[in-house]
C-alpha cells in the first residue's frame, strides 16, 4: 500500500515511447497544479508546518528490514539517500542482493537520491584548473575506498549521478535532484557545482541529528529518543541510517517506533522530500527536468 502517488515521472515510463499528447497535457497540468498549489498533493499533512521529513541514509542494512515494517505499520513515508556501501548481508546496499528491498521501498511510496555512489567525502576545495573547480574527496566504499583523490567538477558530478542511475535501475523510478553529501561535509563550491549538474543538497535541522552515530554506551537509546521527542518540530528535516557500524545497541527500530508513534501524537505527520515547499519547485521543475533529460539520454544511447 502506498502513501500518494509521485508527481515525478516513473523512470519505465521516462525510458520509453513518446508519451502521447494526452499524457503530455496531463504531466503539463500535474507540473503547474504542483507550482499554484504546492500542498495540494501531500496526503495526511494539514500543513507544512505540521510536517516532518524523516530520511534514513544507506548503512550495513543489518536493520533495513526492520526499518521497512515500521514505515509500513504506521504509514510513513520517507526518503532514502542512497550509495553503494558494504552491508552486513549481500554486495553492498545498492547491490543485487538488496534489489527486491529498493523495489519494496518504491512501491510503498517512499522517495530516493543520492549520497555519492561510493560514500565520498568531501575534503577540501583545490585550485581551480582552467576555470573549472577542483575538490580533494575520499570515498569511503568502493575500489578506491579510504583513498584521498583530486577530483574535478565533471568527476563529482558524475558521482552523483552514479548513485541516481542505480537507485532508477533499482526503484523503477526517477529519484528527486537531491544529494546528501557524507557526513553533510560541503563547501560552497561544492553546492555549486552540484547544482549545476541538478542536484540540490539537502543536510538536516538543528533537532534533525537522531544520534544514531553517536557510541550507544555514552548516549543510550532512551535518552536520544527523549531528546528527539522535545526538540522536533513540525517543519524539520530528520536523519538516521539503515545500520551503524560501530554502535552496539541499534538505534532502529528501538527509537525509531516510539519516535513515529510520539510525534503523531503531537499532531504532526510525515513526508518525503517530494513535497517540501522550499524543495518542491527544484524538483517539479529545473534539478528533475536536468536529471529526466539524462537518465533518458543514458537509457536512449
Amino acid at each position: 500500500m502506498g502513501f500518494g502517488r509521485s508527481i515525478m515521472p516513473r523512470a519505465d515510463k521516462l525510458f520509453g515511447q513518446a508519451p502521447s499528447l494526452a499524457w503530455a497535457w496531463a504531466r503539463c497540468m500535474l507540473f503547474m497544479a504542483a507550482l499554484i498549489c504546492p500542498w495540494s498533493a501531500q496526503a495526511g499533512c494539514p500543513s507544512p508546518e505540521k510536517t516532518i521529513y524523516l530520511t534514513f541514509d544507506t548503512g550495513h542494512m543489518g536493520v533495513a528490514p526492520l526499518i521497512a515494517e515500521v514505515l509500513q505499520r504506521h504509514a510513513v513515508p520517507v526518503t532514502f539517500f542512497a550509495a553503494h556501501e558494504p552491508t552486513q548481508t549481500g554486495d553492498g546496499s545498492l547491490g543485487d542482493a538488496w534489489a527486491p528491498w529498493w523495489a519494496q521501498a518504491a512501491a510503498q511510496g517512499h522517495a530516493f537520491a543520492s549520497h555519492t555512489h561510493d560514500h565520498a567525502y568531501w575534503l577540501a576545495d583545490l585550485p581551480a584548473r582552467e576555470g573549472q573547480p577542483q575538490f580533494r574527496i575520499r570515498p569511503s566504499a568502493g575500489a578506491m575506498k579510504g583513498k584521498t583523490l583530486h577530483w574535478s567538477a565533471a568527476q563529482y558530478c558524475e558521482e552523483l549521478h552514479r548513485a541516481s542511475r542505480r537507485l532508477a535501475q533499482l526503484t523503477g523510478q526517477t529519484p528527486l535532484p537531491l544529494f546528501r553529501a557524507p557526513g553533510g561535509k560541503t563547501s560552497p563550491s561544492l553546492l555549486q557545482v552540484a547544482r549545476s549538474c541538478g542536484y540540490l543538497h539537502v543536510g538536516w535541522a538543528p533537532a534533525g541529528f537522531l544520534g544514531d552515530e553517536l557510541p550507544s554506551e555514552k548516549y543510550p537509546n532512551r535518552e536520544l529518543l527523549a531528546q528527539a521527542l522535545s526538540n522536533i518540530r513540525g517543519g524539520d528535516v530528520i536523519v538516521a541510517h539503515l545500520g551503524i557500524w560501530s554502535r552496539q545497541d541499534p538505534w532502529a527500530p528501538a527509537v525509531l517506533e516510539p519516535l513515529i508513534l510520539g510525534l503523531k501524537r503531537r499532531g504532526l505527520c510525515f513526508a518525503t522530500l517530494r513535497v517540501h515547499p522550499q524543495m518542491r519547485p527544484w524538483i517539479t521543475v529545473q534539478g528533475g527536468a536536468t536529471l529526466a533529460r539524462r537518465l533518458q539520454s543514458e537509457r536512449g544511447s
